[in-house]
């Protein structure tokens, strides 16, 4: 079929021969086909993670492995945490399939967190799910130590740090994971409340996945 054959083919179709996604469906996949272009030139099975809450990059200090990792078939861990020198932990994840075990092992290691992934075309709703969270301001520089997700994560493994200290009495951490088709996690949002938390329902969604929407603590 000649240019001229199709182009009078698409004519005649009761809808556009080149459909266009929603700008932030669009956006969402740029993000994960750049990231799988990324990730072709290393390690085939993981990818570098996105915040969506940027914080100051810190030195990392030496690293001793400390978490109880959730193992999948044939022995794989599914993620690994690790306590640094500086009292903050690493975490890599190499299959996001059940968040429950990671959050269990933070709350193992004197961290109150609330952990869930999100698959792609999904989103937890109630957004926000706290009225509490920290302001952007408060969550990347608060005043008294580190923020909670501290970025760079200052390793070449496709992992990010947090900082146990920066969740105090009360307090709850909030992880949202982003998931990409073959259970990877493509990216990270994180806060804290001073209040309850409202748990993940997951709905259909054209939104970016993580986190409230634009302009909530504005």
């Amino acid at each position: 079929m000649n240019k001229g054959e199709r182009e009078a083919l698409a004519g005649l179709l009761p809808f556009e021969a080149e459909p266009r996604l929603p700008n932030d469906r669009r956006r969402l996949l740029k993000e994960f086909v750049m990231s799988e272009i990324r990730t072709s030139a290393g390690r085939p099975r993981r990818r570098p993670l996105r915040p969506a809450l940027l914080a100051s990059a810190l030195a990392l200090g030496a690293a001793a492995a400390v978490g109880v990792p959730a193992f999948l078939g044939g022995g794989t861990p599914a993620y690994a945490v690790s306590r640094n020198a500086d009292g903050t932990l690493t975490i890599t994840i190499d299959q996001a399939k059940d968040p429950k075990p990671l959050e269990a092992t933070l709350r193992g290691m004197g961290v109150n967190a609330v952990v869930d992934y999100i698959p792609m075309g999904k989103r937890c709703s109630p957004q926000p799910r706290s009225t509490s969270f920290l302001s952007r301001q408060e969550a990347q520089h608060p005043a008294d130590g580190r923020p909670f997700l501290i970025w760079p994560p200052g390793t070449d493994e496709p992992a990010f740090r947090i900082d146990p200290a920066a969740v105090k009495p009360g307090q709850t951490a909030v992880l949202e994971f982003s998931v990409s088709g073959d259970l990877q996690a493509a990216g990270v949002w994180a806060n804290i409340s001073r209040g309850p938390v409202a748990p993940c329902t997951l709905v259909d969604s054209d939104e970016a996945p993580l986190g409230p929407p634009s302009g909530w603590d504005d």
